[in-house]
Parts: C-alpha cells; structure tokens; sequence
C-alpha cells in the first residue's frame, strides 16, 4: 500500500517541542469545549419561553462559570498560539489534529442539535436547550472554518480530514432520514390503518424530513463545494470505501433480505395476521431503495479512484455478500434441526427456513458477482491477501466459540440425563453457525494457500524493498505501476512545482537492474528520471 504526502515545512525537531504542542492543543481544545457548553446553557436560558432562575441556580453558575472563565481563558491561550502559526508550528501534527477534532465535534453537536430542535419543532415541543446549543457551536464551527481557510495559518498536515468526515456525516444523517421518512410514507400505504399507532403518520415522516435535508445539505457543502469527491488517498479513499460502500451495501442487503422474506411469509406461512406478516416491509423496503442509491453511486465514485480502491470496494462488498449467504446456511441448517426435533412446531421452524432462504437468495449472488470464484485472480494482490487472512480469522474464531458451545451443550445434556430430542434442540442453533463458518474458513483458507503458492517467492528474489517516488499527475497510478513491477513498497511524494510526470513505462524501464533496500526515484523535469539508491 502506497501514502501520498505532501512536502511541508518542517516543524520545530524535538520530542520536547512535540509534547509542548499536543498538551497546549488539549488544553485548548477542553477550554473551548467547557467555554461552548457554558454559553449554550446561558443561551438557552435566555430563549426559555418560562424560565425559574430559582430553581436552577446552580445551573445557572455552572454555565456562567464555564463561560466566563474558560471562555477568556480559551481566548487568550488561542491568541498566543495564532501568533505562533506563522512559523514551523503551522505545520505541527497537533494543530491539524486541533482544527480537524473541534471542527467536527462542532459539526456534530451543532447540526444534530439544530436539526433535532427544528424536528422538535414539527411535533409541537420547543427545545430551547436544543437550539442554544445549535446555535453555540454553530459559532465555534464557523470560527474554526474561517481559520481552517486561513491561507497563512490554515493547517497544512491532515487538511482533508475535516472535509472528509464531515461529508461522511452528512451522508450519514441524511441516508438515515431518509429511510425514516420513506418507511413512514410505505407504512400508511401498505399497511392498515389501525395497525399504526401514536401521532399522524405525516408528522413522524415530515420530522424525518427535515433530517434529510440538513443530513444532504452538509454532506453536499462537504462532498461538493469543498471538494472531497476529489480527494485522492488513503483516508479518504478508507472513508470511502467504509460508509459509502460497505455501510450503505450491509442496509441495502438487509432491506432486500427482510423485504424478500415477507414475500416468502406471504407466500408460504399465512399462520399470523397480516400486520404481523407485513409489519417489517415498510422499512425493508425503505432501507433497500436508500441504502441501494448510496451504494451505486459511491461504488461509481470508488471506480474512478486508484486500483487499491477499486479492489476494497469489490472486496467489502464480497464480504458483505458472504456474510449474507453464510447466515442464510446457518439458520437453514438451524430450522431443518428444529423441524426435526420438534415436528408439530410447523409454523416457528418454516418461518425461520424462510428467513435463511431469503439471506441466501440476497447474499449469495452478490458474493459470487464482487468475487468472482470463477475467475482467476492476481494472487500477488495485497488487499486480496489481507482479505483472505480477515475472513478466515474471523470465521475460524466464531467457529470455534461455536463449537464450545455445542460442547458444553452436549455435557450438559449428558448430565441432565435428557432425550436426543432434546440434544438437537440445545444445539441447533451454535450448529448452524458453526457448519457455516466451518465451511467459511475451510474455503477461503484454501484460496489462500493456492494463492500463496502462485505467488512469486519474495524476500531474497526482490531487488528492491521500497522505492520513495517523487512525482507529479496521477501519482497514484505511477505508484501501481512500480509496485506491480518491483514488488516494493511504495511512498509516493508529490512534487511542489507540480513538474515531473514521467510515464509509468519509463520509470519502470529505469528501475530495471537496480538494487538497494531504499532507491529513491525523482521524475521531471519533463520526462527526465532519475533513480538514486541509499543507503542503508
């Protein structure tokens, strides 16, 4: 795996002056949230429609005390360190780490709470709690925006990450909202009237609503004006990956999966009434219609980004994939035992085949299409090795507690002195789970050793152990292709004056010959390239 880093100035040497700067940064960071959390409880004081100054007093001092001295005691500790940031400290991990902390704690705490006072709102309650502190750090936001865009003091180390989880947050807030209302809407067409109990089935959908919006509106500041869709590297290529494509793919599945089992109840177990058959289905289908938008448009963005990207997406949505399909054989096994053990229980037991059934039909071929068994892939690929490893460890370790379960169930029926009837009851369900991830680890453990003997030994056959690439462009495929063709790691630095893009042939055809634990290679001017190795 490759990082990109951009060249900076180089902040003061030292681990004194490191520690000097994480313990100020701290400080601060508690002064300001201690200073944030006085104002909003004296704001919210002032927007009380009713308030009792007497019976509150001590909150009332808690408030004033956290924002008459924390608030001027942040304001001078900020001070001395603003006029610090001209020099080396601007390029410090600590104020990165400050700006991109606050920034999103503020975003957090100040949309969730203005969005849950104006939802409030639609229900006929004022919060003024809510909105004080909405408002409040709705302030601290914005100031620590401003000195973000600061173009002499902004951070230079972890710039992105603001932008990032806060497009990530957004999209969050926003896909959850809309589930929310949609299921509210799908629940007072498909289901009946009565079986919807509480407020009018608008005001719940019309709450959710107002989620939505603030939800897409931070994600589209984040995504779009501040350019995180253009982000390129590992962080935002891992958040990527994590919330647009494997969270939104695991509520899709579910959606369908509960969505498709209704369909079977419907079909073939009419034994309970139809509100209860049909209970689920509206946030089944809600869930699948949003969780199924996010996931194609974010698998579309993950598909122009580099092939380590492309490769995580298709391999967290394989994995979510199984998963699906493995539940589905372990509760098909578990409702076949059931049956077994207790044939008059007809209705509990096919109930619980359908559900297996259904996470079998969703899971299976989305594992079989993101795969690809059939296909033979580059077993040298570092994503598919940690991904067998991940999947094997992870099935071999519930396999086993799976199997002490069925132990001690076993033991425990021996000195019962029970019937076997009872024997398949106790142990249907670790069973099931234990046969699948049996199966599970077996298979993939399989792959992995084919893998690893296809493989090119490495080690004394390389040549190279990490290649320091200093480039301009598209970096990220210049750095495939040296990895691809050296084996080694590589660390891609990007060039400042933005010269030097030498085609990936090149470089590689540069690099034929060479040795050395690190070689350093600098493209540019033009296609100028030039390989240095170090020393050790």
């Amino acid at each position: 795996m490759s990082t990109v880093e951009t060249p900076v100035a180089a902040p003061p040497s030292g681990a004194q002056g490191t520690v000097r700067r994480l313990i100020v940064y701290s400080i601060l960071f508690v002064l300001v949230v201690v200073a944030a959390a006085g104002g909003s409880g004296l704001l919210g004081r002032l927007l009380e429609t009713r308030p009792d100054l007497g019976s509150g007093a001590g909150g009332l001092a808690l408030s004033l005390a956290f924002a008459l001295i924390a608030g001027p005691l942040a304001a001078v500790l900020w001070w001395f360190l603003w006029r610090r940031l001209d020099g080396p400290d601007r390029s410090s991990v600590a104020w990165g780490l400050y700006v991109s902390g606050i920034s999103f704690v503020a975003l957090v705490t100040s949309a969730t709470s203005l969005l849950g006072a104006a939802a409030d709102g639609i229900g006929g309650t004022w919060s003024p709690e809510s909105l004080a502190t909405g408002v409040t750090w709705l302030a601290v936001w914005l100031i620590h925006r401003a000195m973000w865009a600061h173009r002499g003091k902004g951070p230079l180390r972890l710039r992105p990450v603001p932008i990032v989880l806060g497009a990530a947050y957004g999209l969050v807030v926003g896909a959850s909202g809309a589930i929310r209302a949609l299921q509210s809407l799908f629940g007072e067409a498909l289901l009946e009237p009565g079986a919807q109990l509480g407020a009018p089935w608008w005001q719940p959908a019309l709450q959710a609503l107002v989620w939505t919006i603030g939800g897409a509106l931070v994600w589209w500041w984040h995504w779009r004006r501040d350019g995180a869709r253009s982000l390129r590297g590992g962080f935002a290529s891992v958040v990527l990956v994590v919330t647009g494509v494997l969270a939104a793919a695991a509520v899709a599945l579910g959606g369908f999966g509960t969505a498709l089992y209704v369909a079977l109840r419907t079909l073939f177990d009419r034994d309970d009434p139809w509100p209860v058959v049909l209970e689920p289905l509206p946030l089944a289908v809600a869930a699948a219609a949003i969780g199924a938008v996010v996931w194609v448009y974010h698998a579309g963005v993950a598909r122009e980004r580099s092939a380590a990207t492309r490769s995580a997406a298709l391999l967290v949505e394989a994995g979510i994939g199984l998963i699906g399909a493995a539940s589905g054989i372990g509760v098909i096994v578990n409702a076949a035992l059931s049956a077994i053990a207790t044939p008059l229980a007809g209705s509990s037991a096919r109930a619980l085949l359908l559900g297996g059934i259904a996470a079998l039909v969703v899971g299976a071929p989305l594992w079989w299409v993101a795969w690809r068994p059939l296909h033979r892939a580059h077993a040298a690929a570092a994503g598919r090795r940690i991904y067998l490893v991940a999947v094997f460890g992870v099935s071999a370790v519930v396999a086993i507690v799976a199997l002490l379960v069925v132990g001690y169930r076993i033991f425990e029926l021996v000195l019962d002195g029970s019937g076997g009837s009872a024997l398949i009851e106790r142990i249907r369900a670790p069973f099931g789970l234990l046969l699948a991830t049996a199966l599970v680890a077996g298979y993939h453990f399989a792959i992995w050793r084919r893998d690893r003997a296809a493989s090119p030994p490495v080690g004394r056959t390389r040549a190279i152990d990490r290649v320091i690439l200093v480039s301009s462009g598209d970096t990220a495929a210049l750095a495939a292709a040296v990895g691809a063709a050296t084996g080694a790691a590589v660390t891609q630095w990007v060039r400042a004056d933005g010269t030097g893009s030498a085609a990936p042939e090149a470089v590689v055809q540069a690099l034929v010959g060479v040795e050395g634990r690190r070689v350093l290679v600098v493209t540019g001017p033009g296609d100028r390239v030039d390989v240095v190795p170090l020393a050790d």
